[in-house]
Order: C-alpha cells, then sequence, then structure tokens
C-alpha cells in the first residue's frame, strides 16, 4: 500500500463558525441545495453524525460517479476540525482502499476564513494517484465551496 498526501487552502470572506456550521457540519443539506448536479442525496446508514457514522452519497447526474461511501473519523467543534474518509464506491477506482481528508477551519488575518484541507490517498498495491484526478477534484471543491459561501452572502441570518 502506498500513500500520497496532498493540500489544498481556500478562503472565505464568511467566518469561520459559519462555514464549519454549513460547509463542514451541515454538508449533506447545504450542498445537495446549492449544487444538486454534484449531490443528489446523502443517507446516513449507521451513526448520528459523529465519529463512526457511515453515509452514503449519491452523487447528480453532472458528476461521473455514483456513489461513495463516508465515514466520519472525528469532529472537533472547538477546533473547527472534521476528518472523514471514503471507504467504498466507485470514487475509489479499485485503486485505493480509502481517501482521507482533514479538514480545519481557522480565521484569516484580515477577517473571515481559511479553509486548509489534507487529502491522503492509501493505494491499493503499487496504484498510482493520477495528478489529473487530484487537481479534478480540487477544483470541483472549490466550485461547490463557492457555492455554499454564495448561499452563506445571500443568507446571512444562516448558520449564525
Amino acid at each position: 500500500m502506498g500513500v500520497c498526501t496532498y493540500e489544498h487552502e481556500t478562503t472565505s470572506t464568511i467566518s469561520p463558525a459559519r462555514i464549519f456550521k454549513a460547509f463542514i457540519l451541515d454538508a449533506d443539506n447545504v450542498i445537495a441545495k446549492v449544487a444538486p448536479h454534484a449531490v443528489k442525496h446523502v443517507e446516513i446508514l449507521e451513526g448520528n453524525g459523529g465519529p463512526g457514522t457511515i453515509k452514503k452519497i449519491t452523487f447528480g447526474e453532472g458528476s461521473k460517479f455514483k456513489y461513495a461511501k463516508h465515514r466520519v473519523d472525528s469532529v472537533d467543534h472547538d477546533n473547527l476540525t472534521y476528518c472523514h474518509s471514503l471507504i467504498e464506491g466507485d470514487i475509489l477506482a479499485g485503486k485505493f482502499e480509502k481517501i482521507s481528508h482533514e479538514t480545519k477551519v481557522v480565521a484569516s488575518p484580515g477577517g473571515g476564513s481559511i479553509v486548509k484541507a489534507t487529502i491522503t490517498y492509501y493505494t491499493i498495491g503499487d496504484a498510482k494517484v493520477n495528478e489529473e484526478h487530484v487537481k479534478e477534484g480540487k477544483e470541483k471543491a472549490t466550485g461547490i465551496f463557492k457555492l455554499v459561501e454564495g448561499y452563506l452572502h445571500a443568507n446571512p441570518a444562516a448558520y449564525n
């Protein structure tokens, strides 16, 4: 098994607490609302949303993937940190044991927030991580993030 790690940052004018609540804690609802082409439906298969929870994400018609199972690894409300792993689905393409994400939201020096993500790919055998797929994933994640940010700007009372 090989391990490849990538980092990604996105900035926002929205406060860290609002970003964490909307983009992380209520992502299942918000993303399906603002990007139905990306996420059609999220179903909790096990758990209550905390560590150990297993969710099935059914992707929208605009996605090249059908579904993924997502396991919540940890949630730290005080430090605005959330870790989860994609553990099943065509998104793993038979190349990955899992893809883990650690997301932390911090205050930006000029106000607003910075979302810092570390994505770790655990490959099966000698499978390689395709750099173009990583770049494409970062671009899609940033696009969805900007849609959520737009929703928060348009709904200033949401997630306060």
